[in-house]
Protein backbone atom coordinates (compact mmCIF):
# COMPACT_ATOMS: atom_id res chain seq x y z
CA UNK A 1 0.00 0.00 0.00
CA UNK A 2 1.52 3.53 -1.27
CA UNK A 3 0.89 6.78 0.42
CA UNK A 4 2.18 9.46 -1.94
CA UNK A 5 5.52 8.18 -2.85
CA UNK A 6 5.94 6.22 0.59
CA UNK A 7 4.93 2.87 0.95
CA UNK A 8 3.80 0.92 3.87
CA UNK A 9 6.08 -2.17 4.45
CA UNK A 10 5.32 -5.55 5.74
CA UNK A 11 8.15 -6.99 5.01
CA UNK A 12 11.83 -7.04 3.81
CA UNK A 13 14.10 -9.02 1.74
CA UNK A 14 17.66 -9.65 2.92
CA UNK A 15 19.77 -9.83 -0.29
CA UNK A 16 22.50 -12.17 1.83
CA UNK A 17 26.01 -12.86 1.11
CA UNK A 18 27.69 -12.68 -2.21
CA UNK A 19 27.94 -16.58 -2.68
CA UNK A 20 28.05 -18.69 -5.86
CA UNK A 21 25.13 -21.17 -6.11
CA UNK A 22 27.60 -24.53 -5.92
CA UNK A 23 29.38 -23.15 -2.63
CA UNK A 24 25.81 -22.51 -0.83
CA UNK A 25 26.34 -25.65 0.79
CA UNK A 26 29.84 -25.55 1.85
CA UNK A 27 29.60 -21.78 2.89
CA UNK A 28 26.49 -23.03 5.10
CA UNK A 29 28.60 -26.38 6.72
CA UNK A 30 30.97 -23.56 7.51
CA UNK A 31 28.85 -21.26 9.14
CA UNK A 32 26.83 -23.92 11.09
CA UNK A 33 30.10 -25.22 12.56
CA UNK A 34 31.23 -21.64 13.41
CA UNK A 35 27.99 -20.99 14.91
CA UNK A 36 27.91 -24.63 17.40
CA UNK A 37 31.22 -23.77 18.39
CA UNK A 38 29.89 -20.06 19.52
CA UNK A 39 27.49 -21.93 21.30
CA UNK A 40 29.74 -24.91 22.78
CA UNK A 41 32.71 -22.34 23.84
CA UNK A 42 31.17 -19.58 25.22
CA UNK A 43 28.89 -22.39 27.27
CA UNK A 44 31.37 -23.79 28.64
CA UNK A 45 33.31 -20.99 29.65
CA UNK A 46 30.06 -20.06 31.59
CA UNK A 47 29.52 -22.83 32.93
CA UNK A 48 33.10 -23.39 34.70
CA UNK A 49 32.92 -20.14 36.39
CA UNK A 50 29.91 -21.11 37.97
CA UNK A 51 30.95 -24.31 38.96
CA UNK A 52 34.21 -22.95 40.29
CA UNK A 53 34.73 -21.21 43.29
CA UNK A 54 37.96 -20.23 42.57
CA UNK A 55 36.57 -17.98 39.36
CA UNK A 56 34.17 -15.89 41.68
CA UNK A 57 35.79 -13.05 41.00
CA UNK A 58 34.83 -9.51 39.84
CA UNK A 59 36.80 -10.04 36.67
CA UNK A 60 35.41 -13.59 35.63
CA UNK A 61 32.20 -12.05 36.63
CA UNK A 62 32.71 -9.66 33.82
CA UNK A 63 33.92 -12.56 31.65
CA UNK A 64 30.79 -14.71 32.24
CA UNK A 65 28.55 -11.89 31.13
CA UNK A 66 31.00 -11.45 27.67
CA UNK A 67 30.52 -14.90 26.87
CA UNK A 68 26.77 -14.72 27.69
CA UNK A 69 26.77 -11.55 25.31
CA UNK A 70 29.01 -13.20 22.65
CA UNK A 71 26.43 -16.35 22.51
CA UNK A 72 23.19 -14.06 22.27
CA UNK A 73 24.79 -11.64 20.11
CA UNK A 74 25.46 -14.52 17.33
CA UNK A 75 21.94 -16.23 17.63
CA UNK A 76 20.48 -13.05 16.96
CA UNK A 77 21.84 -12.78 13.22
CA UNK A 78 23.31 -16.66 12.31
CA UNK A 79 20.42 -18.12 13.07
CA UNK A 80 18.05 -16.47 10.71
CA UNK A 81 21.04 -16.60 7.76
CA UNK A 82 21.14 -20.19 7.94
CA UNK A 83 17.79 -20.53 7.34
CA UNK A 84 17.89 -18.00 4.42
CA UNK A 85 20.90 -20.30 3.19
CA UNK A 86 18.90 -23.24 3.12
CA UNK A 87 15.19 -22.47 1.89
CA UNK A 88 16.59 -19.38 0.13
CA UNK A 89 13.49 -17.65 1.34
CA UNK A 90 15.25 -14.22 2.55
CA UNK A 91 12.11 -12.19 3.61
CA UNK A 92 11.81 -11.09 7.35
CA UNK A 93 8.38 -9.32 8.46
CA UNK A 94 8.95 -5.87 9.58
CA UNK A 95 8.09 -6.37 13.31
CA UNK A 96 10.96 -9.34 13.37
CA UNK A 97 13.49 -7.09 11.19
CA UNK A 98 13.55 -3.81 13.92
CA UNK A 99 13.60 -6.74 16.39
CA UNK A 100 16.55 -8.15 15.12
CA UNK A 101 17.49 -4.54 15.36
CA UNK A 102 17.22 -4.20 18.60
CA UNK A 103 19.18 -7.10 20.07
CA UNK A 104 22.10 -6.73 17.36
CA UNK A 105 22.53 -3.29 18.89
CA UNK A 106 21.82 -4.36 22.50
CA UNK A 107 24.39 -7.65 22.69
CA UNK A 108 27.07 -5.32 20.66
CA UNK A 109 26.58 -2.38 23.18
CA UNK A 110 26.91 -4.81 26.07
CA UNK A 111 30.03 -6.47 24.97
CA UNK A 112 31.28 -2.91 24.77
CA UNK A 113 30.85 -1.45 28.37
CA UNK A 114 31.94 -5.22 29.41
CA UNK A 115 35.00 -4.63 27.78
CA UNK A 116 35.43 -0.96 29.44
CA UNK A 117 34.74 -2.68 33.34
CA UNK A 118 37.19 -5.68 32.22
CA UNK A 119 40.05 -3.16 31.25
CA UNK A 120 39.14 -0.99 34.51
CA UNK A 121 39.22 -4.51 36.73
CA UNK A 122 42.61 -4.87 35.09
CA UNK A 123 44.30 -1.08 35.91
CA UNK A 124 42.94 -1.97 39.34
CA UNK A 125 44.63 -5.50 40.07
CA UNK A 126 48.04 -3.93 38.87
CA UNK A 127 48.33 -0.34 39.79
CA UNK A 128 47.04 -1.00 42.89
CA UNK A 129 47.61 -4.71 43.95
CA UNK A 130 46.99 -4.20 47.70
CA UNK A 131 43.74 -2.26 47.73
CA UNK A 132 42.75 -4.60 44.44
CA UNK A 133 39.58 -6.38 47.19
CA UNK A 134 38.84 -3.40 48.65
CA UNK A 135 38.42 -1.10 45.55
CA UNK A 136 37.09 -3.90 42.98
CA UNK A 137 34.20 -4.84 46.02
CA UNK A 138 31.66 -7.35 45.00
CA UNK A 139 28.98 -4.67 45.13
CA UNK A 140 31.43 -2.44 42.70
CA UNK A 141 31.16 -5.08 40.03
CA UNK A 142 28.00 -5.87 40.58
CA UNK A 143 26.86 -2.25 39.51
CA UNK A 144 29.03 -2.06 36.52
CA UNK A 145 27.69 -5.35 35.20
CA UNK A 146 24.03 -4.18 36.01
CA UNK A 147 24.97 -0.34 34.71
CA UNK A 148 26.50 -2.27 31.24
CA UNK A 149 23.02 -4.20 30.75
CA UNK A 150 20.14 -1.38 31.90
CA UNK A 151 22.55 1.21 30.02
CA UNK A 152 22.30 -0.87 26.77
CA UNK A 153 18.66 -1.36 26.86
CA UNK A 154 17.65 2.22 27.40
CA UNK A 155 20.27 3.05 24.19
CA UNK A 156 18.69 0.10 21.47
CA UNK A 157 15.10 0.56 22.56
CA UNK A 158 15.96 4.89 21.62
CA UNK A 159 17.10 3.17 18.02
CA UNK A 160 14.61 1.38 17.81
CA UNK A 161 11.97 3.62 18.25
CA UNK A 162 13.39 6.24 16.54
CA UNK A 163 13.77 3.43 13.72
CA UNK A 164 10.06 2.88 13.77
CA UNK A 165 8.53 6.13 13.23
CA UNK A 166 10.15 6.92 9.77
CA UNK A 167 8.77 5.47 6.28
CA UNK A 168 10.28 3.53 3.63
CA UNK A 169 9.74 3.94 0.04
CA UNK A 170 8.94 1.05 -2.37
CA UNK A 171 12.84 -0.67 -2.26
CA UNK A 172 12.40 -3.36 0.57
CA UNK A 173 15.58 -5.22 0.29
CA UNK A 174 18.21 -5.02 2.45
CA UNK A 175 21.71 -5.43 1.10
CA UNK A 176 22.89 -7.48 4.10
CA UNK A 177 22.39 -10.52 5.28
CA UNK A 178 20.62 -8.95 8.82
CA UNK A 179 18.66 -5.96 9.75
CA UNK A 180 21.54 -3.29 10.00
CA UNK A 181 20.70 -0.02 11.07
CA UNK A 182 22.67 1.98 8.47
CA UNK A 183 21.46 -0.24 5.55
CA UNK A 184 17.71 0.21 6.63
CA UNK A 185 17.85 4.11 7.14
CA UNK A 186 19.40 3.93 3.29
CA UNK A 187 15.67 2.98 2.58
CA UNK A 188 13.67 5.87 4.18
CA UNK A 189 11.75 8.16 2.66
CA UNK A 190 11.23 10.57 5.80
CA UNK A 191 13.18 12.71 7.31
CA UNK A 192 16.15 11.03 9.43
CA UNK A 193 18.07 13.83 10.61
CA UNK A 194 17.28 13.50 14.14
CA UNK A 195 17.74 9.56 14.07
CA UNK A 196 21.27 10.45 12.81
CA UNK A 197 22.15 13.08 15.23
CA UNK A 198 21.34 10.74 18.17
CA UNK A 199 23.29 7.78 15.94
CA UNK A 200 25.78 10.25 16.09
CA UNK A 201 25.94 11.30 20.08
CA UNK A 202 24.77 7.58 21.48
CA UNK A 203 27.48 6.10 18.83
CA UNK A 204 30.32 8.25 20.56
CA UNK A 205 28.98 6.93 24.18
CA UNK A 206 29.16 3.18 23.25
CA UNK A 207 32.28 3.30 20.40
CA UNK A 208 34.75 5.76 21.24
CA UNK A 209 34.40 7.10 25.31
CA UNK A 210 34.85 3.14 25.71
CA UNK A 211 37.97 3.05 23.32
CA UNK A 212 39.47 6.00 24.92
CA UNK A 213 38.70 4.90 28.56
CA UNK A 214 39.92 1.16 27.86
CA UNK A 215 43.43 3.12 25.78
CA UNK A 216 43.45 4.89 29.10
CA UNK A 217 43.69 1.92 31.23
CA UNK A 218 46.59 0.48 29.43
CA UNK A 219 48.57 3.49 29.00
CA UNK A 220 48.09 3.44 32.85
CA UNK A 221 49.11 0.39 33.28
CA UNK A 222 52.46 0.46 31.06
CA UNK A 223 53.11 3.78 32.82
CA UNK A 224 52.96 1.81 35.58
CA UNK A 225 54.81 -1.27 34.48
CA UNK A 226 58.07 1.01 33.28
CA UNK A 227 58.15 2.60 36.65
CA UNK A 228 59.46 -0.80 38.60
CA UNK A 229 60.99 -2.14 35.27
CA UNK A 230 61.20 -6.18 36.34
CA UNK A 231 60.88 -9.58 33.76
CA UNK A 232 58.04 -10.50 36.50
CA UNK A 233 56.37 -7.42 36.34
CA UNK A 234 56.15 -7.56 32.83
CA UNK A 235 55.04 -11.15 32.66
CA UNK A 236 52.55 -10.50 35.14
CA UNK A 237 50.99 -7.62 32.83
CA UNK A 238 51.19 -9.92 30.06
CA UNK A 239 49.15 -12.51 32.37
CA UNK A 240 46.56 -10.46 33.28
CA UNK A 241 45.69 -8.32 30.58
CA UNK A 242 47.11 -10.72 27.33
CA UNK A 243 43.54 -11.98 26.50
CA UNK A 244 41.68 -9.00 26.89
CA UNK A 245 43.75 -6.52 24.77
CA UNK A 246 43.70 -9.51 22.36
CA UNK A 247 39.52 -9.32 22.93
CA UNK A 248 39.66 -5.71 22.40
CA UNK A 249 41.30 -5.71 19.21
CA UNK A 250 39.36 -7.76 17.55
CA UNK A 251 36.14 -6.44 18.73
CA UNK A 252 37.24 -2.56 18.29
CA UNK A 253 39.13 -3.31 14.98
CA UNK A 254 36.12 -4.19 13.25
CA UNK A 255 34.03 -1.94 14.27
CA UNK A 256 36.33 0.85 13.22
CA UNK A 257 36.71 -1.11 10.13
CA UNK A 258 33.17 -1.51 9.45
CA UNK A 259 31.50 1.60 10.55
CA UNK A 260 34.50 4.51 10.80
CA UNK A 261 36.09 3.61 7.79
CA UNK A 262 33.45 2.96 5.08
CA UNK A 263 34.24 2.04 1.74
CA UNK A 264 33.25 4.36 -0.89
CA UNK A 265 30.41 2.61 -2.28
CA UNK A 266 28.24 1.24 0.88
CA UNK A 267 27.76 -2.84 1.40
CA UNK A 268 31.09 -3.68 -0.69
CA UNK A 269 32.50 -7.05 -0.16
CA UNK A 270 34.76 -5.53 2.01
CA UNK A 271 31.50 -4.28 4.70
CA UNK A 272 29.92 -8.02 4.09
CA UNK A 273 33.09 -9.84 5.40
CA UNK A 274 33.65 -7.81 8.16
CA UNK A 275 29.98 -8.08 9.33
CA UNK A 276 31.35 -11.90 9.46
CA UNK A 277 34.21 -10.96 11.10
CA UNK A 278 31.86 -8.84 13.39
CA UNK A 279 29.27 -11.14 13.78
CA UNK A 280 30.49 -14.40 13.62
CA UNK A 281 34.53 -14.55 13.89
CA UNK A 282 34.85 -12.43 16.85
CA UNK A 283 32.65 -14.61 19.25
CA UNK A 284 33.69 -18.15 18.49
CA UNK A 285 37.68 -16.69 19.09
CA UNK A 286 36.98 -15.00 22.44
CA UNK A 287 36.50 -18.27 23.96
CA UNK A 288 39.83 -19.66 22.54
CA UNK A 289 41.58 -16.56 23.65
CA UNK A 290 40.66 -16.34 26.82
CA UNK A 291 41.06 -20.08 27.25
CA UNK A 292 43.95 -21.13 25.45
CA UNK A 293 45.79 -17.74 27.25
CA UNK A 294 44.37 -17.74 30.78
CA UNK A 295 45.81 -20.34 33.51
CA UNK A 296 42.45 -19.76 35.58
CA UNK A 297 40.55 -21.57 33.37
CA UNK A 298 42.71 -24.02 32.06
CA UNK A 299 43.13 -25.12 36.08
CA UNK A 300 38.94 -24.96 36.48
CA UNK A 301 38.57 -27.28 33.72
CA UNK A 302 41.10 -29.34 35.00
CA UNK A 303 39.59 -29.53 38.92
CA UNK A 304 35.98 -29.62 37.41
CA UNK A 305 37.10 -32.51 34.77
CA UNK A 306 38.48 -34.43 37.88
CA UNK A 307 36.10 -33.98 40.34
CA UNK A 308 33.23 -35.70 37.55
CA UNK A 309 35.36 -38.13 36.46
CA UNK A 310 35.63 -39.12 40.08
CA UNK A 311 31.85 -38.93 40.99
CA UNK A 312 31.28 -41.27 37.72
CA UNK A 313 34.05 -43.61 39.03
CA UNK A 314 32.43 -43.58 42.39
CA UNK A 315 29.29 -44.61 40.75
CA UNK A 316 29.65 -47.25 38.87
Amino acid sequence: MKIGNQTVISEFFLLGLPIKPDQRDLFYALFLAMYLTIILGNLLIIILIHLDSHLHTPMYLFLSNLSFSDLCFSSVTIPKLLQNMQSQVSSIPYAGCLTQMYFFLFFADVESFLLVAMAYDRYVAICFPLHYTTIMSPKLSGSLVVLSWVLTTFISLLHTLLMARLSFCADNVIPHFFCDMSALLKLVCSDIQINEMVIFILGGLVIIVPFLLISSSYALIVSSILKVPSARGVHKAFYTCGSHLSVVSLFYGTIIGLYLCPSANNYTVKEIVMAVMYTMVTPMLNPFIYSLRNQDIKGAFRRIFSKWTIQFSLGQ
